[in-house]
């Protein structure tokens, strides 16, 4: 299967292309620049140009493969509605070429999404609140939309994705602490985020694409819930800087845009996952990535 890749070389779609490969997919990598083409080249991929403000390149790159993935996503949080906004137009642009078809489209998603409420464990079945309560939410709008013209949209859900030298949101929170003096968190710090190694998420995508269910939801969530506490302690340790609670004011003037998100109790499962896909993640906790991950460079 030719399978067109958005966010080839991104944290995520870069480990993707040695599953696919592996697998025996042929890969086409979207590219933005030189040094991402080179980079895709040397791993075996035949390269796109263009990027996701080009939707005719993103049309161009779905109308040559057997199957869609799309990981990439503007991760600049300071505008992160405008982005989210964006990302349907993509997931438009890329599923118009695929109606009429039983090509497979793997749209990216966020676990956080799913939380019916805070607190409560997320599960692939939960729908998340509209996109004028959470921007992000209009990433699965537009899945919906072109799924029901009977494009195969499978949504795969992602909660912070990790290995040594990045992790997610986390590594944000890492950099503030670098900045700040101090790694913190807010009130008792036991609210939870999920989490998965980036390797057992790489190899969830090549499950859902070998195997998924039209309309199906996947969480790649290996970790149910990581409390923040713990996760700032550690970060905390690495760092040589005291570990703070917050409250919730002084955490919007400590975190700014992120404060938004490390508030937050977003526990997930993956039992369906797991079950449907035959996924068994077997990869270091976040913990441990963190606890092994070099915070000072020389």
């Amino acid at each position: 299967m030719r399978v067109f890749l958005t966010g080839a070389t991104g944290f995520v779609g870069s480990a993707i292309v040695p599953e696919l490969i592996d697998a025996g997919h042929q890969v086409l990598g979207l590219a933005r620049s030189d040094s991402g083409a080179d980079s895709l080249i040397r791993a075996g991929v035949q390269v796109h140009r263009g990027d996701i403000e080009d939707l005719d390149s993103l049309r161009a790159g779905a109308a040559q493969s057997d199957a869609v993935i799309h990981t990439a996503f503007n991760h600049d949080f300071s505008k992160f509605a405008a982005n989210c906004e964006a990302d349907r137009h993509v997931i438009e642009a890329l599923g118009s070429v695929l109606v009429g078809s039983d090509r497979p489209f793997i749209i990216t998603s966020a676990t956080g999404l799913a939380n019916p409420a805070s607190g409560q464990l997320a599960t692939e079945q939960h729908s998340p609140a509209s996109s004028t309560v959470m921007p992000r939410a209009a990433t699965e709008e537009a899945a919906a939309s072109v799924g029901s013209r009977g494009v195969k949209v499978i949504i795969v859900r992602l909660p912070q994705v990790h290995d040594t030298v990045k992790q997610g949101l986390v590594t944000y929170a890492i950099d503030l602490a670098r900045q700040k003096g101090i790694s913190a968190y807010i009130g008792n710090g036991l609210n939870r985020w999920p989490a998965a190694p980036r390797s057992d998420t790489a190899h969830l995508y090549r499950l859902a694409l070998d195997n998924g269910k039209a309309g199906a939801t996947y969480h790649a969530v290996a970790e149910e819930g990581v409390p923040l506490r713990q996760i700032a302690e550690v970060v905390g340790h690495g760092l040589n800087v005291p570990v703070v609670s917050l409250t919730p004011e002084e955490a919007a003037s400590h975190f700014g845009w992120l404060s938004h998100f490390v508030g937050f109790d977003l526990p997930a499962s993956s039992a369906m996952t797991r079950e449907q896909l035959g996924w068994n993640p077997t990869g270091s906790g976040l913990i441990s990535d963190l606890q092994n991950m070099r915070y000072i460079t020389e």
